[in-house]
């Protein structure tokens, strides 16, 4: 959830941590801090609630200059949003600090066996509490620093990503983690840390992931890394495939937006390479060689969280119809609570965009334990989940820096229908006729998005129509009772309007007693197969003065006589309405949002990146 930042070398390090705040600051933005060691060697620690342009702002006048820094963005967990819960944290000797991107569950005893010490607290976060931890160790032991660190994460429950400094060793930086995302630029004479790649890949490509139970002992010269046993670890040099001008606005007022009209783009690349429509063929390099498996597999089960949960939903509906495989679309933070039954016959799909949230990663832990077969459908290349897992498929969609997911939605969905058919494709439950006819159509869905993008304009007059509502329904059937849902979440996320997505059908059994002159209903009302059901549901909006919007199949004429407004999108097979039918809804919400005065890509209380239970 947090944003972690870190650099020792021969530059300035404040201006590239403030900068790499900044590129952060969607995993999380209610305070920051940053530690530097001045040319004294005196630990300094500068920190404010709120932006990080507060935090700019706080230390404009005073002199930053150092070649050692770290900082940190918080999504606050333990201890509400303040001045004196911001990270960094100090030990009490004031020559230790600590950034914290994770939860330590069992702080609270800890801390009371250091307050019995006589260590005094100034917040009320579990970080303190370990960098005291720490401290302590040293005093009692004598131990050197790195050992002390090393014997602190033996004796702490939970997740962590931590930079500690000291005053005392001006040269190493200490890294480590268990459960969040760390990595690692290598530069010549100089490294750079932090949660993810966006803050890094202006200075270097090349980087290291840090695996779980590993601590990195960096200096300006040298790097280390051993495990929590003290065994030295070989690091893996990877070559980042970002790009630096992914994560520029590129014009537009926002990133949500700005991603929204990528999706062209993001789609087309996650197709590319994996279908040739006229052989009538899909190929998966990275799930090839369990062929086997999916001929005989009995049972697929999803497992996700949010929007990505949405997606394996929609996942449901394709690998059902197609591939003729039963499927359970599971809620990862959910999953492992209820001893779910899980055989070696099984394989278990994972869906995260980021690859690091912690709910599915514990969902694929207990799978694996079970014996299942783990697949991972992924953004980040080099994240957690993708190496959790046995094979999968990246999506390809380009960093997300919105916190409501736009692109990573309609790339996940691409992804699961590549694997559906993929799956039919090898299981023998589609004709070679038909998988060429639905190949030829899922080339052109790029280009039918581009031609729906071109709806923002009508969008927009609708969304300010309706942008004081309080309350929205979402209503569709089939595959497109997820993108209801994935609308819904969207309004809810970025607009703070309370909105519900339903199956039309389910509208009878309690959410039509909502309706009345003041609700407005989005009903995903496409051409396909319950057509004629969904238009008996708009009948009954209607008939209890809802005021009924209508996602609808281009030259539709029955559903525009009955709606209040329709918006149109190109025709497609029913397949592939999802990827259509959900992006005006996305644009909807962000006018929405925009016209109500809200922190778009920031909304909030929300973290893009959920690596805490």
């Amino acid at each position: 959830m947090c944003g972690i930042v870190g650099y020792i070398g021969f530059r300035d390090a404040y201006p590239i941590v403030i900068k790499g705040l900044h590129r952060l600051e969607y995993r999380g933005y209610d305070s920051a801090g940053v530690a530097l060691l001045n040319k004294d060697e005196e630990l300094k620690v500068y920190k404010k609630a709120g932006k990080v342009s507060d935090l700019e702002n706080f230390v404009k006048d005073i002199d930053t200059s150092s070649t050692i820094g770290m900082g940190h963005t918080r999504w606050a967990t333990h201890g509400a949003p303040s001045d004196r819960n911001s990270h960094p944290h100090s030990s009490g000797d004031r020559k230790l600090t600590i950034i914290h991107n994770g939860i330590i569950e069992n702080y609270n005893s800890i801390k009371e066996a250091l307050l019995a010490k006589g260590h005094v607290f100034l917040s009320d976060t579990d970080t303190e509490v370990l960098i005291h931890l720490v401290e302590d160790i040293q005093h009692e032991t004598g131990l050197e620093l790195r050992e002390a660190v090393r014997v602190a994460l033996n004796r702490v429950i939970g997740a962590y990503a931590i930079v500690i400094m000291s005053a005392d060793e001006p040269n190493e930086l200490i890294a480590a983690r268990k459960g969040s995302p760390m990595v690692i630029g290598v530069g010549k004479g100089e490294y750079f840390i932090a949660s993810d790649a966006t803050p890094i890949v202006e200075y270097t490509k090349n980087v290291i992931y840090l695996n779980d139970n590993e601590i990195a002992y960096i200096r300006r010269d040298d790097l280390l890394i051993k495990n929590i046993d003290n065994t030295v670890q070989t690091p893996y040099i990877q070559k980042l495939e970002l790009q630096l001008e992914m994560l520029e606005k590129g014009g537009y007022d926002h990133f949500m937006l700005k991603e929204i009209y990528e999706q062209p783009r993001s789609v087309r690349d996650c197709l590319r390479g994996r279908i040739y429509p006229q052989q009538g063929k899909v190929q998966l390099g990275g799930i090839k060689e369990y062929v086997e498996k999916l001929k005989n597999v009995d049972r697929i089960i999803i497992v996700a969280c949010g929007t990505s949960w949405h997606a394996g939903l929609v996942g449901e509906y394709l690998i059902e119809e197609y591939a003729r495989v039963p499927v359970e679309v599971e809620y990862a933070s959910e999953f492992r609570y209820r001893n779910p039954i899980i055989t070696e016959k099984d394989l278990v799909i994972a869906i995260s965009q980021s690859g690091e949230t912690a709910d599915t990663m514990a969902a694929i832990e207990l799978a694996k334990e079970k014996g299942a077969t783990i697949f991972g459908i992924c953004n980040v290349v080099g994240a957690s989940i993708p190496r959790l897992t046995h094979a999968g498929v990246y999506t390809h969609a380009g960093p997300e820096i919105g916190v409501a997911s736009t692109k990573a939605f309609t790339a996940q969905v691409t992804a699961l229908t590549l694997m559906a058919f993929y799956i039919a494709q090898q299981r023998g439950t589609i004709t070679q006729s038909k998988l060429i006819e639905y190949l030829t159509e899922l080339n052109e869905i790029p280009t039918l998005i581009e031609k729906t993008l071109k709806t923002n304009d009508h969008v927009k007059v609708i969304a300010d129509k309706f942008k004081d509502s309080t309350n929205c329904l979402f209503l569709g059937r089939g595959s497109s009772f997820p993108v209801a849902l994935e609308g819904a979440l969207k309004l809810k996320e970025i607009s703070y309007i309370h909105a519900e997505g339903y199956p039309a059908a389910e509208m009878k059994h309690g959410p039509i007693a909502l309706i009345d002159e003041d609700m407005p209903v989005v009903f995903i009302a496409t051409k396909n197969s319950s057509y004629e059901k969904v238009i008996s549901n708009i009948q009954e909006v209607r008939a209890r003065g809802g005021h009924v919007i209508a996602i609808v199949s281009e030259g539709d004429t029955t559903v525009k006589n009955m709606a209040d407004f329709v918006i149109e999108i190109p025709q497609t097979a029913e397949a592939f309405v999802p990827l259509l039918a959900t992006i005006p809804l996305q644009l909807l919400s962000y006018h929405i949002a925009v016209m109500r005065g809200c922190n778009v890509d920031q909304p909030r209380n929300l973290a893009k990146s959920v690596t805490v239970e």
